[in-house]
């Protein structure tokens, strides 16, 4: 599976981005999909993933962020909200089997600079 990503870039604080993971292959419903970022100096994170439309945020984006899935067009959006500087960070797309840990797909990575 290849996943392509789409939307970083520059925002001031307070602003919106919408990132975008196109998957080469359809969404399966033993599948997640999702958005995890790295920041600098820090450990990469769990932003958001979604899975038969359940979808799962971490804590530092709840009601911020939002994410959803057009299974039509294999691709997952990431709507940011409110950002803040300390959102700033490599954002990559994870696309991984929800039993098997060892079936695990990354995208590129698209970098999110929040800054006025």
């Amino acid at each position: 599976v290849q996943l392509q990503a789409y939307g970083g870039g520059l925002v001031q604080p307070g602003g919106s981005l919408r990132l975008s993971c196109a998957a080469s292959r359809s969404i399966r419903s033993d599948y997640v999909m999702g958005w995890y970022r790295q920041g600098p100096g820090k450990q990469r994170e769990l932003v958001a993933d979604i899975t038969e439309g359940s979808p799962k945020y971490g804590d530092s984006v709840k009601g911020r962020f939002t994410i959803s899935a057009d299974n039509a067009k294999n691709t997952v959006y990431l709507e940011m909200n409110s950002l803040r500087p300390e959102d700033t960070a490599v954002y990559y797309c994870n696309y991984r089997h929800r039993w098997l840990s060892s079936v695990d797909y990354w995208g590129q990575g698209t970098l999110v600079t929040v800054s006025s």
